[in-house]
């Protein structure tokens, strides 16, 4: 009984032992993309009425879903943070960048961004929130 419990730990430890590794291993597997957009993306006007001298008309889009794809589908979808900011790595090539929920804001984008092997191609996108 007391080799079976000896064997039971000395397995165990064994195990966490080698999961302690498995991070390392798989980090090596995958090498990280250092290319992709990053940028904000604002929303205006944001009340009614004419713009007015030394009053902000455009705010973040903050919590916003966008799909990106190429010729081949579907790439990487990204949401916005709450300044409207977002990172999203992608491989070098064209991409085409659409609101996921266009229902909510349907003047907004569709975006092109080319993305080079020189790293993050840095954008700025405005859409229309149809307010006047």
């Amino acid at each position: 009984m007391l080799k079976r419990v000896a064997g039971k730990r000395f397995c165990a430890w064994v195990g966490l032992l080698l999961i302690s590794f498995l991070p390392g291993y798989l980090d090596a597997q995958t090498p990280s993309i250092t290319t992709g957009i990053e940028g904000v993306v604002s929303i205006s006007p944001i009340h009614g009425g004419p713009s007015r001298v030394g009053e902000v008309d455009s705010a973040p889009l903050a919590n916003a879903v966008f799909e990106v794809a190429n010729a081949a589908g579907v790439a990487a979808t990204f949401t916005t943070d709450e300044a409207g900011r977002f990172r999203v790595p992608l491989p070098p090539g064209h991409y085409t960048i659409k609101k996921g929920d266009v229902k909510k804001f349907p003047r907004c984008g569709p975006f092109e961004a080319e993305v080079t092997a020189a790293g993050f191609n840095k954008v700025t996108w405005a859409c229309d929130s149809g307010m006047r």
